[in-house]
């Protein structure tokens, strides 16, 4: 397994704090980066019954065992173990103490905002992102990594997509969802996850969801909440700061793995990516992705946005690093227009000396800086850094 880019920010976050908590989804490689990241710390899955029955029966002998600390993965499944390990960091006061691990957001967060505020940093660690794929692939083609997806045991195991994402949903409707809300008819969920996945890159409108559906809204809005807190998706809200009152204030729906959505979708190759009509929505909903795991793998909070207002001027993302703001522009077309940089020269009008130099992300192969924006592919011209020189 090769060395997460995350690691540095772990390995800061621990020698800080008693306890770091890493939440991500299933499968996103949180066992395995914590295990190398500390392999001398002793390590319990509470996903293994024996060792939940002994925590279960008897939380504090339990932990009498490991004083000094120990990797805890998957606490979700008996999060009221936190509250004997709050008792132990608060008498030991020590760092990096304990490293937690958890898959369902909800669960763990609860007992983390109850039991160990301002005891624990809390990291996010999603499936591989750009630069940690160059490891199995120096040249990357856009549509190829988008149908296959990021999931670190696609590349590490040369695995088949389409039977690693059947398995991956299939699992998670039958356990996660089951655990989270009560759905009483799984087929209608997989349903809606079939129907948001068409909706990629798009507002998220929650009555057409239900009309299509055959749920109520307010199922709709709890079962997003469910796929935001399982991170399975993510919403990105707009941004309307001080900016005028005909913008638009519903957010955009993305998905954590691009890979899930081409499959959910039926497409099985990047030639079918390329043709498909929600091919825009796909493209942006890889470079969004890029650019939030660049910023939280640094321990950053992904603080983006995206600018759209009634008159249909609109930017695709909107960066804000401290009190500036970075307008990008995402195209999948492989052509460089100047048609490309309307929206970031509406925004900077907006916003004022409060915008940066923009930049457009496009699938061509020429690079250039012109007055408005800088014009690249993160693919063929490097990683993200040079979107946040500002």
């Amino acid at each position: 397994m090769i060395q997460r880019k995350i690691t540095q920010e772990l390995i800061t976050a621990a020698a800080e704090y008693p306890v770091v908590t890493v939440f991500g989804p299933r499968q996103s490689g949180k066992t395995t980066l914590v295990r190398m990241t500390f392999p001398d710390k002793p390590y319990f899955s509470l996903e293994d019954p024996d060792i939940r029955l002994a925590a279960q029966t008897d939380p504090r002998g339990f932990l009498d065992g490991v004083a000094e600390g120990a990797i805890l993965d998957e606490v979700q499944r008996f999060p009221e173990l936190l509250s004997y390990v709050q008792g132990i960091v608060d008498q030991k006061q020590q760092s990096g103490m304990f490293i937690l691990t958890g898959s369902h957001q909800p669960d763990v967060h609860h007992a983390v905002s109850q039991s160990l505020a301002g005891r624990t940093a809390i990291l996010a660690l999603l499936p591989f992102s750009l630069g940690e794929l160059r490891n199995y692939n120096k040249n990357w083609d856009a549509f190829d990594l988008m149908v296959k997806g990021s999931f670190p045991r696609l590349h590490e195991q040369n695995l088949t997509p389409g039977r690693f994402y059947n398995g991956y949903i299939q699992t998670y409707v039958e356990r996660d969802v089951r655990t989270l809300i009560n759905v009483k008819d799984l087929d209608v969920f997989q349903k809606f996850l079939t129907l948001l996945a068409g909706r990629v890159g798009q507002l998220v409108n929650y009555t057409s969801l239900a009309n299509d559906t055959g749920v109520s809204s307010m199922t709709i809005k709890n079962w997003i909440s469910v796929l935001k807190a399982s991170f399975v998706v993510f919403t990105l809200p707009p941004y309307f700061e001080n900016i005028g009152k005909r913008v638009i204030k519903s957010p955009k729906i993305y998905f954590s793995d691009t890979g899930m959505v081409c499959h959910l979708l039926g497409i099985e190759t990047a030639d079918q990516a390329r043709r498909d009509p929600l091919r825009g929505g796909l493209y942006e909903n890889l470079m969004i992705l890029e650019i939030s795991k660049y910023l939280q793998n640094q321990g950053r909070r992904p603080d983006l946005y995206f600018y759209q207002d009634t008159h249909g001027n609109e930017v695709d993302l909107i960066i804000r690093q401290k009190r500036h703001l970075i307008p990008v522009e995402i195209k999948s077309a492989a052509t460089f227009t100047k048609d490309f940089l309307k929206g970031i020269e509406h925004f900077r009008d907006l916003a004022g000396d409060r915008c940066r130099k923009g930049h457009v992300l496009y699938n061509g192969n020429n690079k250039m800086s012109i007055s408005a924006a800088t014009v690249h592919n993160i693919f063929r011209h490097g990683d993200v850094d040079a979107i946040f020189e500002v």
